[in-house]
C-alpha cells in the first residue's frame, strides 16, 4: 500500500497532534512527524498544511529571534484548533476501528 496516499488523508490531523503539547516551527513540526513514524511525509507538505490550517483559524503564529540563522516562526494551536483536533480525532478513531474490524480475521466457530 502506497502510505504517501494515507498521508494526504491524514496530514492535517497529524499536524494538529503535533502541536498538542508544545508550539512548533516547520522543522521541528516535522523533525516530531518524522520521530512518530511518518518517515515519508515530506517538507513542502507540511509547510503547505500548517499554511493551511493557518488560513483555516486553526492556529496561530508567532516569530522568535534565532542565533543560528533566520527567524523563526512558530505554529501553536489556538482553542478552534484544539476544537478540531479533538473531532478529527474521534472520526480518525472511528474509522481506524471499522478498518480494523474489516482487515481481523473473523475466528470460526
Amino acid at each position: 500500500m502506497d502510505t504517501t496516499q494515507l498521508l494526504k488523508g491524514v496530514l492535517d490531523l497529524a499536524c494538529l497532534a503535533a502541536l498538542r503539547d508544545e508550539d512548533g516551527y516547520g522543522y521541528d513540526i516535522l523533525r516530531r512527524l518524522r520521530t512518530a513514524g511518518l518517515t515519508e511525509v515530506g517538507d513542502a507538505s507540511v509547510y503547505g498544511t500548517l499554511r493551511r490550517l493557518f488560513n483555516a483559524g486553526l492556529l496561530t503564529t508567532y516569530v522568535v529571534p534565532s542565533d543560528e540563522g533566520p527567524h523563526r516562526k512558530y505554529y501553536a494551536l489556538n482553542p478552534a484548533g484544539r476544537a478540531e483536533l479533538q473531532r478529527s480525532g474521534k472520526v480518525w478513531h472511528g474509522f481506524a476501528s471499522t478498518m480494523d474490524d474489516l482487515l481481523r480475521e473473523r475466528e470460526t466457530a
